[in-house]
């Protein structure tokens, strides 16, 4: 479990998008999970609206499912924090579905979106620093991760998850931004780390992030070095089948994230949590 300085626990959450902007799930999925069971991180947000790749009319046309996992060119499409403090964030109410804002920026729109956050009844910010569909150098890019970290912190009464991906340098990250976050989440894996030698069927549109169990040997790894690096909790992702919770937490992991297999199998989470719940009570 994880316990952030304002009190609030968890020991399920579900990634950035899974459940929409206000933590309560696309429509197709009503019924099939109960999201009361997690934490929710919001589809990641920017200062101004970002067209990225997803389109309403066909959403699929930058996803792909794939055996044990799900690829993704989703890119940043959102419609900017204003839209969401016009229409999601007044109804935000984390008594009953405790929601994580994501956020994606320079680290002066960062230090912006922070202090418009102050006024939601949010549970934490999630610093998305490593979106596999923006350019490589960002991925890259130590220092602005770092910079984005002390510009949140210094704009945000809120606790800090910092997103990061498998490309990044981990160790500096966690000597000099431990001060300043309460967690770490992992991102999906860009195509050209997963398969450097493969054509993506998403080529048109980055090659895209991959995520799922086909992941898991970059995203655990990242978990175990992490937990040999630091004290701050990491949140495990890349959970595919029920097993795969007491594995990853044999890594290291203090909380578990449901990401892709909401999108492959909607009701699986929500499976899994009750039925872990209910194994704990024996």
């Amino acid at each position: 479990m994880i316990r952030f300085s304002n009190g609030h626990a968890f020991e399920y959450m579900t990634a950035s998008g899974a459940l929409s902007f206000d933590g309560k799930g696309w429509r197709r999925w009503v019924g099939l999970l109960d999201s009361t069971l997690f934490t929710s991180v919001t589809k990641t947000l920017t200062l101004r609206p970002t067209e990225g790749n997803l389109r309403w009319y066909n959403p699929f046309r930058c996803i792909r499912f794939v055996r044990g996992g799900v690829i993704n060119a989703v890119g940043l499409s959102n419609p900017g924090i204003g839209w969401w403090c016009k229409r999601i964030g007044p109804s935000v109410d984390s008594t009953k579905i405790p929601l994580v804002a994501s956020i994606f920026g320079e680290p002066e729109e960062l230090a912006e979106m922070a202090r418009i956050l102050n006024g939601f009844d949010l549970v934490g910010l999630e610093i998305n620093a490593s979106c596999p569909n923006t350019e490589t150098c960002i991925l890259q890019d130590t220092a602005r991760v770092i910079a984005s970290c002390k510009a949140v912190k210094s704009n945000s009464s809120l606790p800090i998850i910092l997103k990061v991906s498998v490309t990044h340098d981990v160790s500096q990250i966690v000597t000099e931004a431990g001060n300043f976050v309460e967690a770490f989440s992992i991102n999906s894996v860009p195509w050209s780390t997963a398969f450097p030698n493969r054509r993506s069927s998403l080529e048109n549109l980055g090659g895209g992030g991959v995520s799922g169990k086909v992941a898991q040997q970059f995203t655990w790894g990242l978990v175990k070095q992490f937990t040999e690096l630091t004290t701050i909790p990491v949140i495990g992702p890349s959970v595919w089948d029920f097993d795969d919770l007491k594995k990853v937490r044999s890594l290291g992991a203090k909380a578990i994230s449901f990401g892709s297999v909401l999108m492959r199998h909607p009701w699986r989470p929500t499976l899994y949590v009750r039925k872990e719940l209910k194994q704990m009570r024996v």
